[in-house]
């Protein structure tokens, strides 16, 4: 049986075949473009999308390096396909031009709390890989107002960031419990969190990892509040052109190889080539062979990405678990074997 990468470079050599005898036309070349993997070889070097900042997801140190679990992944993917978690170009994306700038080829991977939704999916060109982290929309507001329900918000000013998901979401929840509210709307994210903390809205909604992000780079954290409401399911993942499913399947199999090593036991210290265990190290080899075979990765791809980046607990706990600012528990996140919803396909 002939491999999905076999078929796929068939079919842009078939393409490029019909250009050349007139059969295609010159200007339709830009929807077959090289594939990314082998971008990504060519320059020894992925192109990565982040958001402009967001605490726990993409931030950056006070040398300039950044870090998160959206960071993470990018790494992850580095590190399958060059073998270097260092070998990434961060592109910072507002919610606004992230997708636009995805399928023009200005990156060759979103990794940014982006919603997986079914008009995205179909209508922009894009395909989501995987869902890496179960979300859903809150509201934020001062502790003060002493509010414990989001029911309790009508006539209240709310504070939203545009391009996303969140407002239709809010609306939809206002007006499903008859409720009025105003919309103070913000381009960016940080302008939103200012208007909000200097009492400008009442509430700040958005995805519930976000505000609790937001939180944290408040001056007094604890003097806001998350309320228990969440109106929506917002699972975010990274997101990949559509044009290029050999590049999808092999971002999708990374996050899979994340979770699946968790599973396992895999961690970056049991893989170490020097001080791990020799039976994790076989179990690591033996879960990415076919991921190796299909897009030419190194035989030992998924002991060199826990070794890197941790698995998928691992970079969870580092970045947005209970013992950082963010202060976020696995809850639906943890794995299927934990109480949560967390679950991959596996590997062999």
């Amino acid at each position: 049986m002939i491999s999905k990468q076999a078929l796929w470079r068939h079919l842009r050599a078939t393409f490029f075949a019909a250009v050349g005898l007139g059969l295609v036309a010159a200007e339709d070349i830009g929807t077959a473009s090289a594939s990314t993997l082998d971008d990504v070889r060519g320059r020894d070097k992925l192109i990565c999308g982040i958001s402009e900042g967001l605490a726990g997801f993409s931030d950056k140190d006070e040398s300039g390096n950044w870090y998160g679990f959206d960071v993470d992944f990018c790494r992850a993917v580095a590190a399958a396909v060059l073998g270097d978690p260092a070998k990434v170009d961060y592109v910072q994306l507002s919610a606004t031009d992230r997708f636009k700038a995805l399928t023009d080829g200005k990156i060759d991977l979103l990794s940014r709390n982006s919603t997986w939704t079914m008009s995205r999916d179909l209508d922009l060109g894009i395909d989501f890989a995987g869902i890496a982290y179960y979300d859903g929309q809150g509201f934020l507001v001062h502790a003060v107002d002493g509010m414990t329900s989001a029911l309790e918000l009508n006539g209240a000013r709310v504070c939203v960031v545009t391009g996303t998901t969140t407002e239709e979401n809010a609306t939809e929840y206002f007006a499903n419990n008859g409720m009025d509210v105003m919309f103070l709307r913000f381009a960016d994210r940080g302008d939103a969190r200012k208007a909000y903390a200097a009492g400008e809205c009442d509430a700040y909604t958005a995805d519930s990892s976000a505000l609790a992000a937001e939180r944290s780079l408040l001056e007094v954290p604890d003097d806001h509040v998350l309320l228990r409401e969440v109106i929506s399911k917002e699972p975010l993942g990274p997101v990949t052109r559509e044009s290029d499913p050999q590049w999808t399947e092999l971002v999708r199999w990374v996050l899979y190889g994340l979770i699946n090593a968790e599973e396992a036991e895999l961690t970056a210290a049991s893989v170490d080539e020097k001080t791990g265990d020799a039976a994790k190290r076989q179990k690591a080899m033996q879960f990415g062979a076919p991921g190796a075979k299909e897009f030419g990765l190194s035989n030992d791809w998924l002991i060199v990405v826990p070794n890197a980046v941790g698995n998928y607990g691992e970079i969870f706990e580092r970045n947005l678990g209970e013992d950082t600012p963010l202060a976020l528990p696995r809850g639906v996140n943890a794995l299927w074997t934990q109480g949560g919803i967390l679950y991959a396909p596996p590997m062999h």
